[in-house]
């Protein structure tokens, strides 16, 4: 009886070694049937995201309109670390601005879209943060209701949502629930 078994389980091995590598597909349970979309929740992540890749694209075309001055007072002064020159970094950051904000707002490679934002706004905090400190954050009252670090410091917790979380299910280039993989053979 043994060397039955033993012999099936040498036909078995044998034959999964000559057969080539099965594709294997596996669908990723969501919380909801595949019917049921929450609306609501998809609209309001794309409203989020359109306004913000529309603000974003604002702020690109501002780099552009004075990059010989956005170059000297604001690369320059506060990112000397930075090699090369301030107005290459300065139409860097514009066309980073204006390209990724496409990019998210279609869904076309949309987390590397969230990932240049979020580089670009992450050096916003920092100027912010070199320029005008902590300002008594986050319980001090400051003079334009505002601390100068806010706003930058949202745009990256939304690039961040959408590096992470992806651009939801109303985009044009949106990737499927399924998997594809190829196991290692014995």
């Amino acid at each position: 009886m043994e060397d039955k078994s033993q012999s099936n389980q040498n036909v078995t091995t044998k034959m999964n070694r000559s057969k080539a590598p099965q594709k294997v597909e596996v669908v990723v349970a969501n919380s909801t049937s595949g019917s049921d979309v929450n609306i609501l929740g998809e609209l309001a992540i794309f409203i989020l995201r359109i306004g913000f890749c529309v603000l974003m694209i604002h702020h690109g075309l501002e780099k552009l309109e004075d990059p010989q001055g956005f170059a000297e007072f604001v690369v320059g002064k506060y990112f000397p670390f930075l090699p090369g020159d301030p107005v290459t970094w300065t139409y860097g950051a514009a066309i980073t601005q204006l390209v990724c904000p496409l990019g998210l707002a279609l869904g076309i490679l949309p987390r590397l879209s969230s990932l240049g934002l979020l580089s670009t706004m992450s050096f916003a905090v920092y100027f912010h943060l070199l320029d005008t400190g902590l300002e008594g954050f986050p319980l001090a009252v400051v003079e334009g209701h505002n601390y100068a670090f806010e706003l930058s410091f949202i745009y990256a917790a939304i690039s961040l949502y959408f590096l992470c979380a992806g651009p939801g299910k109303l985009a044009l280039f949106r990737k499927t629930n399924k998997i594809t993989y190829y196991p290692k053979s014995n």
